[in-house]
């Protein structure tokens, strides 16, 4: 089956749409990569995404027209995917992220906008979207649920492995060896790229750290990494899942606070040492046994002084890129989702429960059928 994934993080940077073909179900999955593109949003499209998802108040009829306006620009996307190419039968279309909460005392609740039912109309191919909602409903994180993909895709028979996305906010997959009597696990690890992201717009007109080069010629201040590192999220143990509520505007302005008196360069240096400690700490105490590999996705993987901070926090684990293993890092996240709709589309459970801490595997998505 040929597939269009559909995918916008937490970073706002644009949908990334991914045509896939897929064949297999679980064990003997294959997901080939056919085209892949990144499309911006409009810089006032972008503007009101990201004003109401540091909080801005929304009236119900400011967010019907936004919810509008991003489907139509994931539509448009799914159609500039698969021009000059053999169709796509079905779209996976995560949406985009305006609200997460994760469960406490209470259900969790997460918000993707961009109504798959009107991507399915505006192209005419049936789509499949609001992943999170099932699993959410029945007390699960909703996140995070690219883990199973992983685990079809990049298992390894003797090899520990962690698939550790670096998105607006990381996230991590662990793979034990296939014959070893261990779980697969997956948390949400805490900021990824996103407070180094905002520490560079507030300094400048660029948009993120190109190669982590800015970042690269601070010095990071361990004292303060070291003091984040410290709060409540972090020593939580998984499931756990968390977003631009907590990681987002006003977590920045606190970092820039403690961090008064350093440079630029110095306080994106600690940024970027926290999103690489964070990762690694998160590894030492919550898996059964370090990672023989780490594979990097997402827009981190592109971030050379990110990843070296990390290989010298993990000095006996290998670190490379999911590329190295075949699977597209820009562009993993949108082919997840392209899975996902084809499993949902065939009936197959798409989240796992001791990942996301639902009681029970369940059928992810809404299938909205071409009218």
């Amino acid at each position: 089956m040929r597939v269009i994934g559909l995918m916008s993080g937490t970073s706002v940077d644009g949908i990334d749409a991914a045509l896939v073909d897929i064949s297999g179900s679980t064990e003997d999955l294959q997901a080939t990569l056919i085209a892949g593109a990144t499309y911006p949003y409009p810089a006032d499209l972008r503007d009101r995404i990201l004003a109401v998802c540091g909080g801005a108040p929304l009236s119900l009829a400011e967010l019907a027209e936004l919810d509008d306006a991003i489907a139509t620009q994931f539509a448009q996307a799914a159609l500039k995917i698969q021009a000059n190419q053999a169709p796509a039968v079905l779209i996976g279309s995560h949406g985009q992220t305006v609200f997460h909460r994760p469960p406490n005392a209470q259900l969790g609740y997460s918000l993707q906008i961009g109504r798959g039912e009107v991507i399915a109309y505006q192209t005419k191919i049936a789509t499949v979207s609001n992943f999170r909602a099932a699993d959410i409903a029945i007390g699960g994180q909703g996140a995070p649920l690219v883990p199973p993909i992983d685990a079809a895709l990049l298992r390894h028979p003797i090899e520990h492995r962690c698939v550790q996305n670096i998105g607006g906010i990381g996230n991590v997959t662990y793979l034990p060896p296939l014959k070893a009597d261990l779980p697969i696990r997956g948390w949400d690890t805490g900021a990824g790229n996103m407070l180094i992201d905002l520490a560079v717009q507030r300094f400048s007109e660029q948009t993120y750290d190109r190669d982590g080069a800015w970042a690269a010629r601070g010095t990071p201040n361990l004292e303060l990494v070291d003091r984040w590192l410290q709060q409540d999220f972090f020593q939580q143990p998984p499931p756990k899942s968390t977003g631009r509520e907590h990681f987002g505007a006003a977590y920045l302005d606190a970092c820039l606070a403690d961090a008064s008196g350093l440079t630029q360069a110095d306080i994106l240096a600690t940024l970027t040492e926290f999103t690489a400690a964070s990762i690694a700490q998160s590894y030492q105490r919550f898996l059964p046994q370090l990672p023989d590999r780490v594979l990097v996705c997402g827009g981190g993987s592109r971030n050379t002084y990110l990843k070296q901070r990390l290989q010298f926090l993990l000095p006996d684990s290998i670190i490379c890129t999911t590329d190295d293993l075949g699977l597209n890092a820009d562009f993993k996240e949108a082919i997840a989702f392209a899975v996902l709709a084809y499993w949902r589309y065939h009936e197959i459970p798409g989240n796992l429960p001791e990942v996301t801490g639902a009681p029970k595997s369940v059928l992810l998505g809404e299938i909205h059928h071409v009218v």
